[in-house]
């Protein structure tokens, strides 16, 4: 080891308390590529590999009831590998111990094998016997939620008959990684599950001997998805086809879909702004510590050492620092990597797991890490490295002092001489001040981005559930019925208002545009479930024309007055151009509404309706709740209040871990940043501070020399820092825009304040630990020493 290597050692061992600083600023930034790239990663792989040993299908249709045959029709099809057809119907359930009723999905298994497409994994048991009556398996999240085993059993209404089913065995589908149960926002276990029945049982059960609903299509390599879809819709067409619809449609791989595409936004925002502090940390230690090693660096080049030896010193100084960064972060990135991948897993109900472990987002991560630092040093280090031996021997220039304002009208004569010599020492150094500057407002706008979350939620909690959809149940049936089924819901115990509802799925066109979804009729005068403008006021239905979500007239890149392409996919599967009446406020999902009546005479199938929204006295609930269980008409009910507990859970466990992660992360640059600042200066000043203790400044005075500045700094990042933090959060909500879900853009006040109260405590520990080694300086050991 030579002797520039132990000098650089000793230089690390000298100042370790900033090298760890700036390197946890790096390991933070290195810790958000791996989580975002390699989360991002495992999900996807682990969604691919899991779609793929279980013949996940690649387009979906359905039908009011087509033969058997019409499956091998559709794997004639150009460009189709496999098909599959199958029953799939709604069943209202009966938990013992579970006062409300739950719904179901039944779906029909091939008799004697496991289903060619959509396979099942099998956690525990086994599939249904074709002559054992009504044996299930049924999904594990819904299991779990009700401590089923195999030879559990609860009750089902299948087809209007209330029948015992019989637990054989607990699966997953790649079908169903998010099962959403209908009315619901976000997935509820105990309310909603899926259960896999013989096929003979589901056709005597609701009369389809022969025949299936579902089908289930698999692509041939470089197939176009498109021509498939539009054949199946023909052979479709007379059987009662809904439309097919690909992949991208299927409401549990939409889901992923979204969440990938935050994890990929997060990935596009944090990183950049570790980088940046990074780069100015680096700097600021960089240039002070070569500014005191002024008279080493011209021994050291009269003794011969080059140039390029001096600048390698310098170099291998940031790189120490670097890799100590990327080492930290990397563990850190690879432990909370691991544990949000497996947060998504156990959510998503996955099988298996796959975590991309892969070289190259390490490789990333550092290469940007140590470009960072090393852009961080290049001017410090050309410094030293250009510094003519006979001028670094010298000592510097004196600083010019002079008087910044005089006379009457100075401005600075109003505060104390300790805050004057504050100022001062602020405006003779004003880049490094506004670095530091720069970094308390970015680590403030990174709290605020994070905790503004929370606003959004609590804004779409009070926008879904008290202010559209104010109804506290929601019956589905499983047929569409006439619409004086209204008054026999009215009738039903503790219903106080009841209000009809119809749903029709539709493909919506402009230009080469489409989107598929189900148009809701409303009535005009809906109070329970209602639209809300961009300003959040009741919509009253107009009596022509079609409501679209600002969501869906976006992607369809329409305004108001333009006219849309609907195609019903049922019924007498109508096309007709309408008018765009007006668009609306809508967070989850796309959404197109109707007068009721309108939609009624635009299917041409009269006064129908398939659901009813209610408002319940809570005092009869339970009543309601046994006699629906013994209605064969409804399919499911939806109840507002378990979904938003639901909906408030969900979040809590996922969004909170997150902005958790976040706001440490800015809570890390702010200490960072703080403590590097307070710490230069207390090097720069030690002489000076020494001095005005012997001549009688107490500890405390000479402290508010030193920590008056990052109090003022600190102060005067606030406005920039809310103004930043406005901006991200407007960032940060683009990037969780998606077709399945959005935030609202709302901060509240408190917002504001909480993330300047977070910031102001990190800031203050990284001054009283600065305060605790003013407090052991040395003062003869300073004095002696040369600036």
């Amino acid at each position: 080891m030579n002797a520039l290597d132990k000098k650089l050692l000793r230089d690390v061992r000298q100042i370790w308390t900033q090298v760890l600083a700036v390197a946890l600023v790096m390991a933070a930034g290195v810790a958000t590529i791996i989580i975002a790239i390699g989360a991002h990663r495992s999900l996807d792989d682990t969604r691919s590999a899991y779609y793929e040993r279980y013949r996940f299908a690649d387009v979906f249709s359905s039908a009011t009831r087509a033969p058997v045959s019409i499956v091998d029709r559709i794997a004639e099809i150009p460009g189709v590998a496999s098909a599959e057809g199958r029953i799939v119907k709604p069943v209202l359930l009966d938990i013992a111990g579970m006062a409300e009723p739950a719904s179901g999905l039944a779906i029909s298994l091939p008799p004697g094998r496991a289903p060619h497409l959509n396979a099942l994994f099998m956690r525990v048991g086994r599939l249904p016997a074709a002559d054992a009556g009504f044996e299930v398996v049924v999904s594990e999240s819904f299991a779990d939620a009700h401590g089923f085993v195999p030879g559990s059993r609860f009750k089902g209404l299948i087809n209007g008959r209330q029948r015992v089913l019989s637990v054989t065995g607990i699966a997953l589908s790649p079908e169903y990684i998010y099962a959403l149960g209908p009315g619901d926002v976000m997935p509820d276990d105990r309310r909603f599950g899926i259960l896999w029945m013989a096929e003979e049982t589901l056709e005597a059960a609701f009369d389809l001997d022969g025949a299936v609903n579902t089908l289930g299509v698999k692509l041939l390599k470089g197939a176009s998805e498109a021509a498939v879809i539009e054949r199946l819709d023909q052979l479709l067409a007379r059987y009662g086809g809904l439309g097919a619809y690909g992949r991208k449609d299927q409401p549990s791989h939409a889901f992923l879909d979204s969440e990938l595409e935050e994890l990929e936004g997060m990935r596009n925002v944090l990183p950049p702004i570790f980088m940046v502090v990074t780069v100015f940390l680096i700097n600021m230690i960089m240039t002070r510590m070569i500014a005191l090693e002024r008279e080493q660096i011209g021994l050291l080049k009269a003794v011969g050492y080059s140039r390029m030896s001096i600048a390698m010193h310098y170099v291998k100084f940031v790189l120490i620092i670097s890799a100590v960064g990327i080492a930290v972060g990397y563990g850190l990135g690879q432990w909370l990597g691991r544990g949000l991948t497996r947060v998504y897993a156990e959510f998503f109900r996955y099988p298996f797991l796959i975590f991309d472990n892969s070289l190259d987002v390490f490789i990333l991560a550092a290469a940007t890490t140590m470009t960072a630092a090393l852009l961080g040093a290049a001017s410090a280090v050309w410094q030293a490295a250009a510094l003519p031996p006979a001028v670094a021997m010298r000592e510097p220039a004196p600083t010019a002092y002079h008087s910044m304002l005089s006379g009457r009208f100075n401005p600075f004569a109003v505060f104390d001489q300790v805050t004057r010599m504050t100022l001062r020492h602020m405006a003779r150094r004003p880049i490094r001040a506004g670095g530091t500057l720069l970094g308390i407002a970015l680590s403030l706008s990174l709290l605020i981005s994070s905790l503004f979350v929370f606003d959004a939620i609590e804004f779409m909690i009070d926008m879904l559930y008290f202010r559209a959809d104010r109804q506290h149940a929601t019956l589905s049936f499983a047929d569409d019925r006439h619409q004086r089924t209204l008054y026999e819901a009215a009738r039903l115990p503790g219903v106080i208002r009841a209000e009809p509802a119809r749903s029709i799925p539709a493909r919506i066109r402009h230009g080469h545009l489409s989107r598929r979804l189900a148009i809701t009729g409303k009535p005009e005068n809906a109070e329970l479930s209602r639209v809300l403008d961009l300003d959040m006021q009741p919509v009253r239905m107009p009596r022509s024309g079609i409501i679209l979500s600002d969501k869906l007239a976006d992607l369809l890149e329409v305004n108001t007055g333009n006219y849309v392409t609907v195609e019903l996919l049922e019924g007498h599967r109508r096309v007709i151009d309408i008018v765009v009446a007006g668009k609306v406020r809508s967070y989850i999902g796309l959404l197109a509404a109707m007068d009721l009546t309108a939609l009624n005479q635009l299917s041409g199938e009269g006064e129908v309706i398939s659901g009813v929204n209610l408002a319940i006295d809570s005092n009869q609930i339970l009543q309601l709740y046994d006699k629906v269980k013994a209605l064969p008409a409804v399919a499911s009910i939806t109840l507002q209040r378990v979904s938003l507990a639901r909906f408030r859970e969900t979040l809590a466990q996922n969004i909170t871990t997150m902005m958790l992660v976040y706001t440490s992360l800015g809570v890390i640059i702010a200490f960072g940043v703080a403590y590097n600042s307070a710490r230069i200066q207390l090097s720069e000043r030690a002489r000076e501070l020494a001095s005005l203790r012997v001549l009688g400044f107490t500890r405390g005075e000479v402290s508010r020399i030193l920590l008056n500045e990052l109090a003022i700094l600190t102060t005067l990042a606030q406005p920039i820092g809310w103004a930043g933090g406005y901006g991200l959060a407007w960032l940060t909500a683009k990037g969780l825009d998606t077709e399945v879900h959005r935030i609202p853009f709302v901060i509240d006040r408190d917002t504001f304040a909480w993330a300047s109260v977070v910031l102001i405590v990190a800031v203050a520990v990284s001054g009283f630990i600065v305060r605790l080694r003013i407090n052991k300086l040395d003062l003869i050991a300073v004095l002696k020493t040369r600036d």
